[in-house]
């Protein structure tokens, strides 16, 4: 991909201002972008996007292995789910503060520091003697390394303009799509082929190679200390709680009956009053730590419920989709990774297609198409039985990828670009954590449709099951032959068990396909926002600063 953002040789610096010789390692100097070859432009990007990527690659990376994590810790399956829950909500947390803290310590310190104390975390994580060990070292490795993803968006911003942009952009949408999805895969891969200790050792020399390399590229602010006197550490608080206790409800609340537990109430009221509160305080803040105000401008608004809206998709698909192969088809670890593969493979197929078409068509006609196919994977993926496996998940997962690669750079390049860069620190960490949110809201839904309709689903379907339904007793005649050399009352009981057990199944899967809709309705209704966009022109060359 670097080579499509290769550009000709740069122009002589003009006499009035001459080149620069890179600054000592340990100096706060900028260098211009001006004063940048692409080269080192690219070099940089490259480096924060790999950092970006294994953050994000870390949210679902257990989530196939949380079984193996839970034998090797001798853990039990409620404790177990903490392992992730942990990691969302410390990295939910940090996301919306990034852009102050970008602002404290410096683009490139705050990058190295992340990635650093990311690497630190994940050999702490592999290193874990016990489940609690391992749920405050997943918490600490989320908080830490979650600023990284932010950070990438300000600096391509700041980095590229023209056809470049649309490149750096669309790299930007993979990742974030792109890394989630290859989580399950990944971490069934490396679970069954090594062990789950490695699901934490393989960011060991990419952290490292980060935490190396982007103090030494990456130049594009000072830090200005001053900030921490009279900083809204009030705001800060107010966001904490908010976001860590909505992330705990959602998270938790579909395994709890939601308003029936009163952690789940009481964790639900705090994020409400907490977050109403920061809004307030925000809006009437001399310098907010997250630019709630950006809201104000249409495209970062829109932009922002389009994050929201494919976050959702992106977080639920990747959720449903191996739930359903491991809870209906007992799949194992790394034949779940293997069957959603496809979507990765299609998402990263169609960055030469978006690139193509990012510099010749409007961008609200790509999101419009990309929204709307992924409504249509969402449809495709509805008639699912019990049966499904790689074979019949292929088209709707490929829809799914290409959809992907088509409506999550253009939500970036419509929402961050027309924003001046003094406000891109701060309205970047809103617009990620949008994204978030929508996963976290995504997948909460999910499983209470999962909870409450596989009952509805199970009893229509038992009222059908009476002594008028042939199929019915030709199936108990069926099921008994083969157990006749029991007892008659114990034969009976066995066939009343396998037809128990494949009702059961039949509404677990209907329920899946309840699931997928529900995704498909976000979709649609999201497309009837795009037109409210305001329409940037395709670039037709980079700009000076470009080279």
């Amino acid at each position: 991909m670097s080579t499509a953002l290769t550009a000709s040789p740069s122009p002589p610096a003009p006499a009035s201002m001459p080149p620069r010789a890179r600054p000592a390692f340990w100096s706060n100097d900028v260098i211009p972008v001006a004063q940048l070859s692409t080269r080192d432009k690219v070099l940089a990007f490259a480096t924060m996007c790999i950092g970006m990527f294994i953050a994000l690659l870390d949210i679902q990376i257990v989530s196939a292995s949380l079984r193996d994590i839970g034998g090797g810790l001798s853990a039990g399956a409620d404790d177990t789910t903490w392992v992730q829950t942990s990691y969302l909500i410390a990295e939910i947390i940090v996301i919306p503060l990034s852009g102050w803290l970008a602002s404290v310590m410096s683009t490139r310190w705050l990058f190295a520091a992340s990635a650093l104390g990311f690497t630190l975390t994940s050999l702490l994580c592999g290193l874990a003697w016990n489940i609690q060990s391992m749920i405050a070292f997943r918490a600490l490795q989320g908080f830490l390394g979650g600023s990284m993803i932010p950070m990438v968006f300000t600096t391509a911003f700041m980095y590229f303009d023209g056809k470049q942009r649309v490149i750096a952009a669309a790299t930007i949408g993979a990742i974030a799509s792109l890394a989630p999805t290859l989580g399950p895969v990944v971490g069934g891969w490396i679970t069954d082929m090594l062990s789950w200790q490695w699901l934490f050792y393989i960011n060991l020399l990419p952290g490292l190679v980060v935490t190396v390399v982007v103090p030494l590229m990456v130049r594009v602010d000072k830090p200005d200390l001053s900030l921490l006197k009279g900083a809204d550490y009030l705001s800060m608080a107010l966001l904490a709680v908010f976001l860590g206790c909505l992330e705990y409800t959602l998270e938790e609340g579909p395994r709890w009956n939601w308003f029936g537990d009163t952690t789940i109430t009481v964790t639900a009221w705090t994020a409400a009053l907490s977050g109403l509160a920061f809004i307030g305080r925000s809006l009437t803040a001399a310098r907010p730590i997250v630019d709630l105000r950006a809201l104000k401008d249409r495209n970062f608004a829109l932009g922002s419920l389009f994050s929201f809206i494919t976050g959702i998709g992106i977080f639920a698909t990747i959720y449903l989709t191996p739930l359903f192969l491991g809870r209906v088809r007992g799949y194992g670890a790394l034949d779940i990774g293997l069957a959603v593969f496809s979507t990765g493979v299609f998402q990263v197929m169609s960055i030469p297609l978006y690139a193509f078409l990012a510099s010749r068509f409007d961008l609200r006609w790509i999101l419009f198409a990309g929204l709307a196919l992924f409504a249509l994977s969402m449809w495709e993926f509805m008639p699912i039985t019990h049966d499904w496996g790689a074979h019949q998940l292929l088209l709707p997962q490929a829809l799914r990828g290409m959809a992907q690669q088509l409506s999550v750079p253009p939500v970036v390049t419509l929402a961050l670009g027309a924003l001046p860069p003094a406000r891109l620190k701060l309205a970047s960490g809103l617009f990620n954590l949008m994204r978030n949110l929508g996963g976290a809201i995504g997948i909460a839904a999910c499983a209470t449709v999962l909870n409450d309709r596989t009952n509805l689903h199970f009893q229509r379907l038992a009222e059908r099951l009476h002594d008028g339904n042939e199929a019915m007793s030709g199936f108990l005649a069926s099921a008994g032959a083969p157990l006749s050399s029991l007892p008659s009352g114990d034969a009976a009981t066995a066939a009343l068990r396998q037809l128990w057990s494949l009702t059961y199944r039949e509404a677990v899967t209907m329920t899946f396909s309840d699931a997928f809709l529900l995704v498909m309705v976000c979709f649609v209704a999201a497309l009837l926002f795009v037109p409210l966009l305001r329409k940037i022109a395709p670039p037709s060359a980079p700009s000076a600063d470009a080279h």
